[in-house]
Formats: C-alpha cells, sequence, structure tokens
C-alpha cells in the first residue's frame, strides 16, 4: 500500500512521532488515521514506561506569575541531559507545568504521596492526574508521557511551590527521593 507524505505528516503533527513511525502506523492500519494514532500512543507510553526507571538529574526550573501578580509558581522540572533541557518542547512544558500549578493549586506531585488517612480527592490534588488546563481532555502525567516520547529521555516533575498573596505561607511539594513522577 503506498501512503501519500501528507498523511504522514499530518499524523505526525498529531502524535509528535518520527517520520517512519508514523509511515508503519499508518501501513499496519492500511492507512486508517485513527488506528494509527492509536497505535503511535501505545507505543510512547512503552517508551515512557521504559525510561522512567532512567536517572532525570538534569532539567529546569521554571516560574508563571498570573496576569495580576497574586498568584505564582515554581517547579523543578528534570531530564536526563542539559541538551533536552534547553529544548523548547522541554522549555513549554516546564512553563505548562508551572501555569497548571498557579491555577489548579494541587497539594501533591503523585497519588502515591496521599497519606492514607487523609480523605481527598486524588484528581484534584495530584499534579499528575489533573486534567490539563489547555486541554481537560489530557490529564498532565499524559502531557508528559507524550513529552517523553518527542525528546527521548525519562522527564520527571520533583517539586514545586505555590504562593498566593494574603495566604499565609506557600504550598511546596516534593517528590520523595527514589521515586519517579512519570510512572
Amino acid at each position: 500500500m503506498e501512503i501519500q507524505i501528507d498523511r504522514i505528516k499530518e499524523l505526525r503533527a498529531q502524535s509528535g512521532a518520527g517520520i517512519m513511525a508514523c509511515r508503519n502506523a499508518l501501513l499496519e492500519t492500511e492507512g486508517d488515521m485513527v488506528k494509527a494514532l492509536q497505535i503511535l500512543k501505545e507505543q510512547s507510553l512503552f517508551k515512557a514506561e521504559e525510561k522512567s526507571k532512567r536517572l532525570a538529574s538534569q532539567g529546569l526550573i521554571e516560574t508563571y506569575i498570573h496576569i495580576g501578580g497574586r498568584i505564582g509558581a515554581m517547579v523543578e522540572v528534570n531530564c536526563e541531559s542539559d541538551f533536552v533541557a534547553r529544548t523548547d518542547e522541554f522549555k513549554e512544558l516546564a512553563h505548562d507545568l508551572a501555569m497548571q500549578i498557579a491555577a489548579q493549586d494541587p497539594q501533591f506531585i503523585s497519588k502515591e504521596q496521599i497519606p492514607e488517612e487523609v480523605d481527598i480527592e486524588p484528581e484534584t490534588a495530584c499534579l499528575l492526574l489533573q486534567p490539563f488546563i489547555k486541554n481537560p481532555e489530557q490529564t498532565i502525567q499524559d502531557i508528559i508521557t507524550e513529552a517523553v516520547a518527542k525528546v527521548g529521555e525519562n522527564i520527571k516533575v520533583t517539586k514545586f511551590a505555590r504562593f498566593e498573596l494574603g495566604q499565609a505561607g506557600c504550598r511546596i511539594a516534593e517528590l520523595e527521593e527514589g521515586s519517579t513522577s512519570s510512572e
């Protein structure tokens, strides 16, 4: 079956996957874009899972101050190399995470951090489980998984802090040593 280059480009734009991966997915599904996209998503989940065990000691700290200066957030996002930390994709991810923290006020990074005796809704309290403010169809974990597939390295959120004018103190969450936020 012959796959037209414009179909490959369209699938690549939707998935962020490589050209050959898009071509192969389209060949496997006989040109069905929806099925090809599903195959690519499954492949990226598998790749992200494999990479989650790797050390992520590079990265950056990103800040976001909401309009009016009354709410701000700071997040540490780690990856495996300083090369990836300097890419536009990684910087955009870090910025989106800081904005998410400012907007949604999570209390924890992951569900595993919630104390058992606390009765709280994990989908609102945990950053990774929250619907992404730019696309509520995806969770924060979903966008991190997509970024892992695009950049080819493990990515994890290590710490964040949220400040709100007039509130005593600030909310700080930190991933415990040895944990991974991309699981």
